[in-house]
């Protein structure tokens, strides 16, 4: 032991005529020695913890009220005797009022405490999520302004639950889309626990609402029957029922109420979202070198084919989805009607398919490194087009099984065939080329802001000979005084062809401009540029045509008669919804896409 204890004091001898002799090596350097660094490890430790246990409280506060309205629904939909309608709305008001309380006290109290908000995530709220909460929002109201009017000329069959549960709807939209419009991108960085569950409350309130309106068609019954009574009565016959005492007011209320009824649901979809990444950035903060460089704005410069081509689709698809609203909605649908309308399904969608394909190669190609920075708003953007694009994939296999199991030969079933096929393959082709294009780095092009900077300061020289010229002509044009009438029309005369002049030097400026851009794109951005446009003006059409009434799904009748109505039903309000918030959603990736290419 004593030899040991003196080598030990050798060593430690040696050790301090080292470090007195040699400066100390920074690359040896054993930082978990030092106190100020453990301290600054155990609170940040201490900090991920107390996030985790946050998050864990706020998600199992979510998941069971999410389950409690489950069941409150289902039983609904399996004893309607036992839980009514009335009682599910019931549930739903006491939820809303509890959002409302929270959400006004955060607007009041929680957001507006000094370093409530330190950052603020700039991937959070883009500008296409925040005009769909303030779309899909405008909607709900309209659409339970509707439900108001239409339960008010019915008030005599009516309870006071139908009138108070969208009386609180419109209160609750109307909050939650301010809250949403102005606080989607902070990170608060107080109240942690009760921000969480207050978000996650609002979420599942969100999710359950969307469920509701999704396996609930006793609205959509009581309008048919309702439809129904009035040809009977106009036919003769005597009811006993409720009926409208005012024939017009009920059929606009009943078709406005139809008309949005989708809407509704896209905006729990939209706002679960939202509020999702706002749950995320609770308590987050983001240091200088993980914020990403801005983004380039959006110009319609570089591309020339997909806006041509694009163009010609959403033309096409207006002309077919207004032919199909008026032959198909009458009481007996024409066959052609169809045929025509996923005739043009089964020609869009390869063409889109074989433009994510392209576009997917040359991701690959291309010697962009991924961008690995920590993004909520990217991972939910991948979670959501997978997750929505579940919703048509269903509905195309459901479909499949259907036409596969009665009769695949005939003309219409084998359309529908060929649709739902090519359906589920665009839909992967499309996820996998948003997917990877959203996680590439920005193209950094400093020899095009170069050569646009020369070209820039290549345009004033024009200006200034135009300004020359100008000046010319007013001098020619005062020297006449004494002519008051002629000089009125000379000075008219000169202004309208400096007006000419400089409208046609801007229209020359901006070609010039257009030309010199996309001569300068290599062909693999070009080609990126032109794929992501197409598609999106093809996703735009594809939204706009189930959106407001296109629905051969359910109204062709094959798979309504095969599985029945109220299975049909419930399929088709599951997958319809999540297929227009899957073309809304990929409509906002492809448009990152195009601009960071």
């Amino acid at each position: 032991m004593l030899g040991n204890k003196v080598s030990r004091q050798k060593s430690c001898h040696h050790c301090k005529s080292r470090s007195a002799a040699a400066p100390p090596d920074t690359s040896t350097i054993h930082y978990e020695k030092f106190w100020l660094y453990r301290h600054c490890s155990s609170v940040q430790q201490r900090d991920r913890q107390a996030q985790k246990a946050g998050q864990l409280v706020s998600g199992l506060l979510a998941m069971n009220v999410v389950f409690l309205g489950c069941a409150f629904i289902s039983s609904m939909i399996f004893n309607h005797m036992a839980i009514t309608l009335a009682e599910v709305w019931i549930l739903l008001s006491i939820l809303k009022v509890l959002c409302l309380c929270w959400i006004i006290y955060h607007l009041l109290g929680t957001s507006r405490q000094p370093h409530a908000v330190l950052h603020h995530d700039s991937h959070a709220g883009p500008l296409w999520i925040r005009g769909s909460v303030l779309l899909f929002g405008s909607c709900s109201v309209l659409l339970n302004t509707f439900q108001i009017g239409y339960s008010a000329i019915l008030i005599q069959c009516k309870s006071k639950v139908d009138i108070l549960f969208p009386s609180i709807g419109i209160l609750f939209t109307c909050t939650q889309a301010f809250f949403l419009l102005h606080h989607c991108k902070d990170c608060i960085q107080v109240q942690h626990n009760l921000t969480r569950c207050g978000l996650m409350l609002t979420i599942a309130t969100n999710l359950l609402l969307w469920l509701l309106a999704v396996t609930n068609d006793t609205i959509h019954m009581e309008i048919e029957s309702q439809l129904r009574e009035v040809e009977q009565r106009f036919a003769g016959n005597e009811t006993t029922s409720c009926t409208c005492p005012n024939t017009t007011i009920c059929k606009v209320f009943q078709k406005g109420y139809i008309l949005l009824y989708p809407f509704n649901t896209e905006y729990c979809l939209v706002c679960c979202s939202v509020l999702y990444v706002m749950w995320k950035n609770v308590g987050r903060r983001i240091s200088h070198h993980h914020i990403s460089p801005a983004k380039p704005k959006f110009k319609l410069q570089g591309v020339v084919f997909g806006p041509l081509l694009g163009t010609i689709t959403v033309i096409i698809g207006i002309c077919v989805f207004m032919l199909y609203q008026i032959q198909a909605t009458g009481s007996i649908p024409d066959l052609q009607v169809f045929v025509m309308y996923y005739s043009y399904y089964i020609v869009l969608l390869p063409l889109m398919s074989v433009g994510a394909v392209i576009g997917t190669i040359i991701h690959a190609l291309e010697k962009r490194e991924l961008d690995t920075l920590k993004n909520p708003t990217r991972s939910l953007d991948v979670i959501l087009l997978m997750g929505a694009a579940l919703g048509q994939i269903g509905m195309c296999y459901f479909s499949i099984v259907a036409l596969v199991a009665t009769n695949p030969m005939d003309l219409l079933n084998s359309l529908i065939l060929s649709y739902s096929v090519l359906l589920i393959f665009q839909n992967i082709t499309q996820n996998v080329f948003i997917i990877d294009g959203l996680h590439r780095q920005h193209v950094v092009a400093a020899a095009e802001a170069k050569h646009t900077g020369q070209h820039a300061s290549e345009l004033p020289s024009e200006e200034e000979t135009m300004a020359s010229s100008k000046q010319e002509d007013t001098q020619t044009s005062s020297s006449k005084e004494e002519e008051m009438k002629e000089e009125q029309i000379h000075e008219g005369y000169d202004q309208r062809r400096v007006s000419m002049m400089e409208l046609g030097q801007e229209i020359r400026k901006v070609s010039l401009s257009y030309i010199h851009t996309y001569s300068n794109l290599t062909w693999k951005r070009r080609a990126l540029k032109e794929i992501s446009f197409f598609l999106v003006l093809c996703n735009i059409i594809l939204w706009v045509m189930p959106t407001f009434g296109a629905h051969p799904a359910f109204e062709n009748g094959l798979e309504k008669s095969f599985y029945g109505y109220s299975t049909w039903f419930v399929i088709v309000n599951f997958g319809l919804p999540l297929g227009v918030f899957y073309r809304m959603h990929s409509v906002g990736g492809l448009l990152e896409i195009y601009v960071t290419a």
